[in-house]
């Protein structure tokens, strides 16, 4: 039985905090997107996150969006990079040539801090947050200052990660989040592929066009993807980087990817804020998958729809917003 603590040590020789309790542990990395990069169960051999392969953290620090738990801001992508906001026009940089948008944001690759870290009866944790002012990358291209904290707790119920926005400044800002959570499938040493069935609380699919942006209507599930909707279905089953609303089943939103051949199903409950979903599979190419939820349709700000029902939150000077997801398995 592992001990339950938290301490300071290196992933792969980047500096890292470590949680561990009972047969959990999980390990976060602040200076490269206070991305937690880690989360396994060391007695059954589960790892549930896309990891660099040992001696490879130099293709995490290439593309730390595809590896662990990325959060996003502003999430996905924003046409010409154009962000209008409040009767101003922000500029992003076209940061995706083929589609000539800005996609994902900055504050996956900035570092963060290590706020706080522990252990008490009930769990081990670590905090980290991301001060966003005159001095952060994100600043110059969206002037809007708050301070974001990422909490992450360990404890007999699996993984819990507290998202936190404080608005530091004095106007109001896009509360506009996502993670880009990589899920290994299969998560369990010994299983393939295709003993896995991922199901996801998703409503209508969006039709998006040639360049990745929503059209504003949607497209009908095909048979494949009702069976995602329900009883589950093979997360390579085609190729996939689908746009789709998020509908609560049993008022929660979630993604189950069971384990059909151990009988176990890791769950990824995200809270009820993130009204969209995308989910991305590599083209397919098996081993991991993203189910991405979000607070905001795919280039919101430049969309003719309800603020509510696209996501487009907003915060006023002082105001705090939070949600908190959990992961586990039953």
């Amino acid at each position: 039985m592992t001990q339950n603590t938290a301490f300071e040590g290196t992933y792969q020789g980047e500096h890292a905090v470590w949680l561990r309790w009972g047969s959990y542990e999980a390990a976060i990395i602040p200076e490269i997107g206070g991305n937690l990069i880690a989360f396994r169960d060391t007695e059954k051999g589960y790892r549930f996150l896309r990891e660099p392969e040992e001696g490879k953290i130099d293709l995490f620090k290439a593309a730390p969006g595809v590896f662990g738990i990325p959060v996003l801001y502003p999430p996905n992508r924003y046409e010409d990079g154009r962000f209008p906001w409040r009767g101003e026009e922000y500029r992003l940089p076209v940061n995706e040539a083929k589609t000539g948008n800005h996609l994902h944001g900055y504050l996956h690759t900035s570092p963060w801090q290590v706020e706080d870290y522990g252990q008490t009866k009930q769990e081990s944790y670590v905090t980290v947050k991301n001060v966003i002012d005159e001095n952060s990358e994100t600043y110059k291209y969206l002037p809007f200052k708050f301070t974001v904290k990422l909490k992450y707790s360990l404890s007999d119920h699996g993984l819990s990660q507290q998202l936190f926005v404080h608005n530091n400044g004095d106007k109001e800002m896009p509360c506009l989040f996502a993670f880009h959570t990589a899920i290994n499938a299969p998560f369990a040493p010994d299983s393939e592929e295709k003993d896995y069935l991922v199901k996801a609380t998703i409503g209508q699919r969006w039709e998006l066009d040639s360049r990745m942006l929503p059209t504003g209507s949607f497209q009908p599930l095909s048979e494949d993807e009702k069976k995602l909707q329900g009883e589950g279905v093979n997360p390579f089953f085609e190729e996939m980087d689908n746009h789709y609303t998020a509908v609560p089943q049993n008022g929660r939103n979630r993604m189950e990817l069971t384990d059909t051949r151990l009988g176990v199903t890791f769950v990824y409950d995200v809270g009820t804020s993130y009204k969209q979903w995308m989910i991305w599979n590599n083209e397919a190419r098996g081993n991991f998958f993203c189910p991405e939820p979000q607070i905001n349709l795919v280039n919101a700000p430049n969309v003719d729809l309800p603020v509510d029902e696209i996501g487009l939150f907003s915060l006023a000077p002082g105001e705090v917003w939070e949600e908190t997801a959990r992961f586990y398995v039953k």
